[in-house]
């Protein structure tokens, strides 16, 4: 089971393991601030923060699984088949590929809170990349060095909540990982 973990001491760490039996040809992606970045449904970056992560690259286009920017923000997108749902296009505001979350969230922004507050406008959107890759199911740990939130996309809308343990595993969604958790407290 993937596992990503956060935890903040003198130092800020964030990690995950990618807990596949086989590979998808995923390699360490750095990509140097203000490289020219492509979106979907919007114009691309040519001005953004540096960043590292775990990829796929595919036809020169990185699909992120992981990463972390130069402003110490990072993400990790877990397992959550059958429960994400992402939205239409909506062509107004801010229409975001699903497969490009992670890269627009690294790419654009400082803080957790300022990807909280991003979250009221952004529409995630179904599109996968291409015929061979369909959106993958996703739920993610958004972590930074003051506090760390878990992002859930699914029919009734996007749910954010403060992740008080600093862990999210695959699925069921996070609310009810912590409900099992609060069982198991007294052992």
């Amino acid at each position: 089971m993937c596992t990503s973990i956060t935890f903040t001491t003198q130092n800020h760490y964030f990690g995950r393991n990618l807990d596949y039996e086989f590979s998808y040809g995923e390699e360490i992606v750095i990509l140097p601030r203000n490289y020219p970045i492509s979106f979907r449904y919007s114009e691309g970056k040519k001005r953004h923060y540096a960043l590292l992560g775990m990829a796929h690259i595919h036809e020169g286009y990185p699909l992120f699984y992981d990463g972390f920017n130069e402003k110490g923000l990072a993400i990790a997108g877990l397992n959550f088949v059958g429960n994400a749902k992402y939205n239409k296009p909506m062509n107004e505001g801010c229409d975001v590929a699903q497969y490009e979350f992670i890269l627009y969230v690294l790419s654009s922004f400082e803080t957790v809170e300022q990807v909280k507050q991003s979250l009221l406008t952004l529409n995630i959107c179904d599109t996968p990349y291409n015929e061979t890759y369909p959106c993958a199911e996703l739920h993610y740990l958004i972590a930074d060095k003051k506090e760390s939130i878990v992002v859930e996309f699914q029919k009734d809308g996007t749910h954010v909540y403060e992740n008080s343990i600093g862990v999210l595993t695959n699925n069921p969604s996070y609310n009810i990982h912590l409900a099992l958790l609060n069982q198991y407290m007294g052992i």
